[in-house]
């Protein structure tokens, strides 16, 4: 036994056996030769050397182990991280697991945690603590314990109080406050989270437990054409950014370049000034200290300005018109496409001119309306502002962009519209930050102040900002017998975050009333056909029938929260209600379901009780949360099997869970065929309510020619999908990855 000095330069006792007893704990039951860890021991063991450099030195070590061929050197490091933090917690709050109730007070007495805790009896919370499982914490790699530690456990004077089992049981206990049976809800929310069934987006697993946490991941807003709502939507981001949300916004009503300003021709910037105000408001107004605000800013395709904005952030042109911290969009019509396809003529028009024309708004028609609007307004001799141009020189600069920034992001308008279920009270202008999530939204308007004696008082018809709360499920974990039970308290959560969530914004508080819009997701995908011996590109019927039946248990979730707690409040005259689910009634379902008689309860269902929430499902990137789970991204095919990642913090592995004995059952995304996986995004966005975050990737090292590109996306708008993510490329010669950041708050 030797003596050694501890952070706080106290002599203690360090026995060697009790570190081999952490690395036998942390070796259990993995193909890995714990030899290795011993020896390293022995060879940085020294007077005065601390525990927690003892314990720095096995996690690198075992980090620097892992191979493709020893992968589960991860799990060791993962292991050792978690027994290091549970050592580290101690020291900083006197205390570990095994006292919730006194975590709790402590935590609430510092302000760090939500008072609410304290409604639960100690009685309760003693029942709850019996359902902690502390040896949940072995089940991270090193890359989901790395981040569990770093990002999301709560700090006080940046030192980490809480544990993970503490912080899954807490989001339990708050996500439950307001159930009946509150004890045995939250028990089982804390089993689902604890072992990775669920996972949640970044702001409910940040923010839950912290008073005032905002819950929501999405948000999307409009601007009008007047100096009111544009400075009254620049304090919406700012206000959305500063609680943790990502925005979207359709500036599409915004005047052109040269138009008229009171009376005034050539007078108007066009868009390109006030999205470099929004991208500066996005870079100002940071999302708690940890990144800058992020927001998509959505335009379509027939605005005089589309040219001005294609040039945002390339680095050619006019360095005074670039804004590269914002993520550009653009909002395509069916009849755009079609004269793409066609090699025809599209025309660019003046948003203001049109609208003072005809008092009708461009960008809030859709489908056969806009095409029989948009034909008459090429054909009024009349307009001045208008710029005809080929509809595929167009596209072409589109993809040209995208292949060297990565954007902009694509909507499908029509196939968005047409998908959705609350088309009889709005319409869907353009997809979110991460182009999942969108419902109706529409401005808000008539800005009018008021003094009344030392007092200003400003009002305003409240608009609708899209607002959405995100989980995802993780089908690594799963199997499909699990999936009703699972997808049934998902639904639940997030139903329940509707009523504990302070939106940042009152047109989002009027969201959530009108719509309880909800985004159940998926993760893992790859992992689950893995696991089940099958070929992501061989496996389309096999995944049309998973988020079939995903679809279907959220609905009947939501419909059996109705019978419960009542429908949302726009349910009335919605293609639910009239017995269209996804543009197709019973009927269909009953000849062409393999599920037709599951379908018929659920039709008899919603017949009845209606639903809970006007959107259910939306698939979401998840990019950093699917490190977190252990799991692939989102519904991608992986990435790499195995790699590690380099940062200023050191080497991360990044491991595909059943790497061992299922390695070529793990397609990477850069050899998987673009068009057969547009096909299976486009099976899966079916059964979607809102949309599916579709990345593409183009390995240009390989024979990839500007035609295949084309089709490619030609493909997606052809097979019904609503919107393109990222494109993200492999540059020539290398194996480096050319895109912009993730998004972290659809992160689910």
């Amino acid at each position: 036994m030797r003596k050694v000095i501890n952070r706080a330069g106290i002599m203690e006792n360090l026995d060697i056996k009790k570190i081999r007893e952490k690395l036998i704990r942390a070796c259990k039951n993995l193909e890995v030769n714990m030899v290795a860890l011993e020896s390293h021991i022995e060879s940085i063991y020294e007077d005065k050397i601390t525990t927690k450099r003892i314990q720095e030195s096995l996690i690198n070590q075992a980090v620097s182990m892992t191979s493709f061929e020893e992968s589960d050197w991860t799990y060791v490091a993962g292991r050792l991280s978690m027994m290091e933090l549970e050592r580290e917690v101690w020291h900083n709050r006197s205390f570990s697991y095994g006292n919730l109730e006194k975590t709790i007070n402590f935590l609430v007495e510092k302000n760090i945690y939500d008072k609410r805790l304290l409604e639960y009896s100690k009685a309760e919370i003693e029942a709850l603590e019996k359902e902690i499982d502390t040896s949940r914490d072995m089940i991270y790699d090193y890359a989901g314990a790395n981040m569990f530690i770093n990002r999301y456990l709560l700090k006080l004077e940046g030192k980490t109080i809480e544990l993970p089992q503490e912080v899954f049981m807490c989001i339990s206990m708050l996500l439950s406050i307001n159930e009946k049976d509150k004890v045995q809800i939250a028990s089982k929310f804390y089993h689902a989270l604890s072992l990775k069934k669920i996972s949640l987006a970044t702001p409910i697993l940040a923010n839950l437990r912290v008073p005032k946490g905002n819950l929501s991941s999405c948000f999307i807003s409009a601007m009008d054409d007047n100096i009111e709502s544009i400075f009254y939507n620049i304090d919406t981001i700012a206000k959305i950014s500063k609680n943790g949300g990502g925005v979207g916004l359709n500036i599409s009503r915004i005047r052109g370049k040269n138009s008229t300003v009171n009376g005034y021709l050539n007078a108007s910037g066009g868009v390109v000034p006030w999205i470099k105000i929004v991208n500066d408001t996005a870079v100002a107004v940071n999302q708690q200290g940890r990144r800058s605000g992020a927001v998509t800013v959505a335009l379509d395709s027939w605005h005089l300005d589309i040219e001005y904005f294609l040039e945002l952030q390339t680095e050619n042109g006019d360095q005074r018109g670039k804004a590269y911290d914002i993520y550009p969009q653009i909002v395509v019509s069916d009849l755009f496409m079609r004269r793409v396809k066609n090699n025809e003529v599209w025309t660019l028009f003046d948003s203001y001119e049109v609208r003072n024309k005809y008092n009708i708004e461009l960008c809030e028609l859709y489908g056969e309306e806009f095409e029989e609007f948009y034909e008459k307004l090429e054909n009024d001799s009349t307009l001045k502002l208008v710029k005809k141009i080929d509809a595929k020189n167009l596209f072409k600069n589109i993809m040209k962009v995208q292949i060297e920034t990565g954007m902009p992001y694509i909507f499908f308008k029509d196939s968005a519209n047409k998908g959705n279920h609350n088309s009889h009270i709005g319409m869907i202008g353009n997809g979110n930050l991460c182009m999942e999530s969108f419902s109706n939204f529409s401005p808000t308007r008539n800005y009018k102040e008021e003094s009344f004696e030392n007092k200003g008082v400003r009002t305003v018809d409240l608009g609708e900002v899209h607002t959405c709360n995100l989980v995802s499920l993780n089908l690594a974990e799963l199997e499909k017998d699990q999936l009703e039970s699972i997808v049934s308290l998902a639904v639940r959560i997030l139903d329940n975050t509707i009523d504990l969530t302070e939106t940042p914004i009152k047109e989002s508080d009027k969201h959530n009333k009108h719509y309880r819009t909800i985004g159940v997701g998926a993760m893992g995908l790859a992992d689950y056909l893995a696991r089940e011996f099958m070929i992501y590109e061989e496996s389309e019927k096999e995944i049309d029938e998973l988020f079939e039946m995903i679809s279907m248990y959220t609905i009947k979730s939501s419909s059996l929260l109705a019978k419960e707690r009542g429908k949302y409040l726009k349910f009335e005259n919605s293609k639910w209600d009239k017995g269209l689910f996804f543009n197709k009634n019973l009927e269909w379902y009953k000849e062409n379901s393999i599920y037709s008689k599951e379908w018929e309860e659920i039709f008899e269902l919603v017949s009845l009780y209606g639903l809970r929430n006007g959107e259910l499902t939306a698939v979401a990137p998840n990019t950093s949360s699917s490190l977190l789970m252990g799991a692939t991204a989102s519904v991608n095919p992986i990435f790499s099997r195995f790699y590690i990642e380099k940062n200023q913090k050191g080497a991360v592995p990044r491991v595909a869970k059943y790497l061992k004995d299922r390695a070529w059952f793990y397609p990477e995304f850069k050899n998987v065929d673009s068009k057969k996986y547009v096909k299976i995004m486009s099976k899966i966005g079916k059964w979607v309510t809102q949309g599916v975050s579709m990345e593409l990737i183009f390995d240009l090292n390989k024979d990839i020619k500007a035609k295949d590109i084309y089709e490619t996306y030609l493909t997606a708008w052809e097979e019904g999908c609503k919107s393109v993510y990222y494109v993200r490329t492999i540059q020539k010669n290398t194996n480096i990855m050319k895109d912009k950041e993730e998004c972290e708050s659809c992160s689910g």
